[in-house]
């Protein structure tokens, strides 16, 4: 028999080293998925806040649904492991948000413990008429490298909605992380995508993020903040279509690298096809920068410690 109250434990502390506050998983007034490996170990609904959740071959499937017009004042917490050295744990995830909803998800996704450990996530987002739709979803890994880390997300946002989401993984060993995220943003709507990932030893990084700007004034964002030292290598693809009249959109992509044994690419991708779309991208990749690091010196850190101080206030 398996002791969930254990497991709940074991999570819990995972949860922690992420950066949340285990009494959230615990406020009966807080909306809260629980998904330890393939089991669901508990979930929390409240007024506004509909969740189904059932478990799968190697996961959890889940139909989360924010209804009209409800803006919800807490964030919904989601909680999301392994804490065994291996497994898989493939996460089937529906959001929905009703005509004039609003809700904010915090995603915190713990494998202190992994060998070979696999989390895939299938999602897909419908932001409705006027709704807002905040997800900002944290990795904790252990130092042993030994995660992969598919997230693809399909979004698609009404008239007047607003998207945004940040994916971030600076703590322990990223491992192999592929990151496929599209969105359609009609009349009005806006899309914001961030990804902050720090690449270390051997670790191998894809992120894609994708936004069709087909509605009129539509507005999209795709932002990248990496960090490869050691032997890791990133690779960044920031796509914006401007299909939409008057739609505006950016690609903003930043890698810095430790080494000389470290890659790193970034190839923004503007395709207009509509005159009055204007579509801008702005790439850099080098070293940590050497003014930045004297006047940190000359305040009396070391090199490392300088260079430590501008990657954190890089993916911070």
């Amino acid at each position: 028999m398996v002791d969930y109250r254990a497991e709940f434990q074991a999570l819990a502390e995972a949860y922690r080293l992420s950066g949340g506050n285990v009494q959230n998983l615990e406020n009966p007034h807080t909306g809260i998925l629980l998904v330890s490996g393939g089991r669901l170990l508990g979930k929390n609904e409240i007024p506004g806040l509909v969740i189904q959740g059932e478990e799968i071959t190697d996961g959890v499937r889940a139909r989360i649904l924010v209804q009209k017009e409800v803006r919800l004042q807490n964030p919904v917490h989601l909680c999301f492991g392994v804490i065994s050295e291996t497994g898989v744990q493939r996460i089937v995830a529906d959001f929905v948000m009703e005509q004039g909803s609003s809700a904010r998800f915090l995603a915190h996704c713990s494998f202190p413990n992994a060998v070979q450990v696999r989390h895939l996530m299938e999602g897909t987002v419908h932001v409705g008429r006027n709704a807002t739709f905040t997800y900002e979803e944290t990795h904790y890994h252990g130092e042993r490298g030994g995660v992969e880390v598919i997230p693809k997300m399909k979004i698609i946002v009404a008239e007047d909605g607003i998207y945004m989401s940040q994916f971030k993984l600076i703590q322990g060993s990223a491992g192999v992380v592929d990151i496929d995220y599209e969105a359609e943003v009609n009349d009005r709507g806006l899309a914001e995508m961030e990804a902050k990932i720090y690449g270390k030893s051997s670790d191998q990084i894809r992120i894609k993020e994708s936004l069709s700007l087909n509605g009129r004034d539509s507005r999209g964002l795709a932002k990248t903040r990496v960090v490869v030292k050691d032997r890791a290598k990133a690779e960044v693809l920031g796509e914006i279509i401007g299909k939409g009249p008057s739609s505006r959109g950016h690609v903003d992509c930043m890698e810095i690298i430790q080494g000389n044994e470290a890659q790193a690419s970034a190839v923004p991708r503007l395709l207009v096809l509509n005159d009055t779309a204007k579509l801008t991208h702005e790439a850099a990749i080098g070293s940590v920068d050497k003014k930045q690091m004297q006047t940190l010196m000359a305040r009396g850190l070391s090199e490392q410690e300088a260079v430590d101080v501008i990657v954190k206030g890089l993916l911070k």
